[in-house]
């Protein structure tokens, strides 16, 4: 899943990125299972603790607030939200919560769908630029 997220455009905020890829890794995929290629982080582990669900979420929140200060559309964020909700309804599950979590990965989901709709943003930015330039031109 991270393979694109390595190579944002140029305009992009470079730190904020940063610091949302190692928090989403943390959380979801941060530790192998041994003879596996299985990854998981430590949001089901914290879906394993009470009140554990609360730091997850307030993780997840700050995911979804650094989206919006790096300028996503309104409907981004609402689908943003929506895997947060999905991820504490299916950890709030007894016993398959946890596993829930670790298959679900809702941070990288939420990083994976960020990318991808500032790729969009920088790639009209950059086509409303070259047709400014082509009507100067003419």
């Amino acid at each position: 899943m991270e393979s694109h997220l390595a190579d944002a455009p140029e305009s992009l905020d470079e730190p904020a990125l940063d610091r949302l890829r190692a928090v989403a890794r943390l959380m979801d995929s941060a530790f192998r299972v041994p003879g596996t290629k299985r990854r998981f982080g430590i949001d089901p582990v914290l879906a394993l603790i009470p009140g554990g669900e609360v730091v997850s979420t307030g993780v997840s929140l700050y995911v979804v607030l650094e989206a919006a200060n790096l300028g996503v559309s309104y409907l981004t964020i609402v689908r943003m939200l929506a895997n947060v909700g999905i991820n504490i309804v299916g950890s709030a599950v007894p016993v398959v919560g946890p596993i829930f979590a670790a298959i679900f990965k809702s941070n990288e989901r939420n990083l994976t769908l960020l990318v991808e709709k500032l790729w969009e943003e920088a790639d009209r930015r950059e086509r409303e630029s070259v047709e400014a330039v082509e009507i100067e031109i003419e």
